[in-house]
């Protein structure tokens, strides 16, 4: 990373920090006013991560460009997207309105930001328990579904580093098949450009892609299995496609010797 890039990177990180805090704040004084949930997800959680990612865009470099918006149902349904960073939890929290998306239970007790995010109807799961985190899933998924949200699952459960895969649990498949819905997959490369580890932030485009709706073909343990493992071969091999896409990129961008 250059002193250049590292520079913005600091600046992107202070305002990023500060705009959290003042934001909570903001937000957790304006709750008694915002006397449904759908307007204070608009207005606590779309507006910010909005902003982060114009943010990063501005002052880091991190573009993106989506293609497949087309794909995207009118109900809200179950999104299953590829997990290597925190761009796309910004970026799909933003994008998609009202979302419920699973997250570690001991966010909730940040003050302010997770009191905040409490009232938003999270999915809060205990990672040290997961027989009892998949029922969590199962149950509040379904009633998220109801009440008109998107429910937003990172099947590989952590971030995974740029050029590796991580095994799909079958959670977002299973809550889609007992629910009727199909599940919308999302493949991305943001890993490249904010890294899973680290402070570094490399300027470039993250490249999204929305695939089309997926249902299962039928119901019970199989067809479960066998979304999961269509959903996971979809974004797998988006994944893979963008990855070869930027090193012939990058190939063809080398001077000549």
């Amino acid at each position: 990373m250059t002193t250049v890039q590292a520079i913005r990177t600091f600046v992107f990180y202070l305002l990023l920090s500060l705009s959290a805090l003042v934001w909570s704040l903001i937000s957790f004084l304006c709750l008694p006013f915002l006397t449904s949930y759908r307007s204070r997800y608009r207005f606590i959680v779309q507006n910010w991560c909005r902003f982060a990612i114009g943010l990063a865009w501005v002052v880091a470099g991190i573009r993106y460009r989506v293609s497949g918006a087309e794909n995207i149902p009118e109900r809200p349904c179950v999104i299953l997207a590829k997990h290597q960073s925190t761009w796309e939890t910004f970026f799909l929290s933003g994008y998609f309105s009202p979302l419920s998306q699973v997250l570690k239970r001991e966010l909730l007790y940040v003050p302010f930001f997770g009191w905040t995010m409490a009232l938003l109807r999270p999915i809060a799961i205990d990672r040290e328990n997961p027989k009892a985190a998949l029922k969590q899933v199962a149950q509040m998924g379904q009633q998220r579904l109801k009440e008109g949200c998107w429910v937003l699952i990172f099947p590989e459960g952590t971030r995974i580093p740029v050029g590796q895969t991580g095994k799909f649990s079958r959670g977002g498949a299973a809550l889609a098949v007992n629910t009727g819905l199909p599940v919308l997959p999302v493949a991305h490369d943001a890993g490249r450009f904010w890294p899973r580890e680290g402070w570094a932030k490399h300027p470039g485009c993250i490249e999204v892609v929305i695939g089309e709706p997926m249902y299962a073909n039928g119901e019970g343990p199989r067809a479960i299995a066998e979304l999961n493992e269509r959903a996971e071969a979809w974004i797998n091999a988006q994944v893979a496609r963008m990855d070869k896409a930027y090193v012939t990129q990058a190939e063809s961008e080398q001077p000549a010797a």
